[in-house]
């Protein structure tokens, strides 16, 4: 199944590929000006990773881009799913934390941009606080919704066995929320790339977001695809290694509560 899936995907980018050669080299169809060809990715491609562009090489601006992502998504891991799992399980917790919660939840991420660079300046701290918020939210969401999701009777089965809280925690209510919990870091880690982005264009000098930036200004299309195909490229390498992680524990507790 997975080898028949990976066929359809590869056939997939072909005739995308195949599309994008007839549209703008073999008819014309779309302007070069508007949408580059094959070739003219290519040779941006090839002076980008050669001899650089905005400053440095794209494997400098996608690790620099990449280790912000990692930065900011393990910190909204670490502060996000705590929260939602002690709102979903304590009301008192809820009553006080939830309304804070629901009053910025709205907020989109790149409102924070000006008061990021307001309190931490124009480098990677205000960037990583930007995209941790965005990260956050997704996170806090669903770890608070694995817990109410919670069938009741496990819980009550457990109390009734006298599990102490501190292994109530650590061998029922994570447990069973890892699946929504795992829900959520994917739409965590996808609002990072997002916001990720849009952080870069303000007052950066390193990272694909300031690729973006600089080849909008230089109105290089070819730059600009070059720069989205490698954010794509690094979207779906972190979700992938995700997958693999969240396989790998979801195993490990099934295997455990058996």
């Amino acid at each position: 199944m997975r080898g028949r899936k990976a066929v359809v995907g590869l056939c997939a980018v072909g005739g995308i590929i195949i599309l994008w050669f007839a549209l703008t080299s073999w008819f014309g169809i779309i302007p070069a000006g508007r949408f580059p060809t094959p070739a003219q990715f290519w040779v941006a491609l090839k002076q980008i990773e050669l001899r650089g562009y905005a400053g440095s090489t794209l494997v400098d601006h996608a690790l620099h881009s990449l280790r912000l992502i990692v930065i900011s998504f393990l910190v909204a891991v670490g502060t996000g799913i705590p929260l939602g799992l002690l709102m979903g399980w304590n009301r008192r917790a809820e009553a006080l934390i939830n309304p804070v919660f629901m009053l910025i939840r709205p907020i989109p991420p790149l409102a924070w941009i000006p008061l990021a660079i307001l309190w931490l300046g124009l480098g990677d701290a205000a960037k990583v606080m930007v995209i941790w918020f965005a990260a956050f939210v997704p996170s806090v969401i669903n770890a608070h919704a694995g817990v109410r999701n919670i069938d009741k009777s496990v819980i009550e089965a457990a109390r009734m066995l006298g599990t102490p809280p501190l292994r109530m925690a650590g061998e029922v209510i994570v447990p069973a929320s890892l699946p929504m919990i795992f829900t959520g870091l994917r739409l965590s880690l996808q609002a990072s790339w997002t916001t990720l982005v849009a952080a870069e264009l303000v007052g950066a000098l390193v990272g694909v977001g300031f690729v973006l930036n600089m080849a909008q200004q230089d109105i290089y299309p070819a730059m600009i695809l070059v720069g989205m195909l490698t954010v794509g490229v690094l979207g779906w390498a972190t979700t992938f290694v995700l997958g693999l992680v969240e396989r790998r524990v979801l195993s490990w507790s099934l295997q455990g509560r058996g």
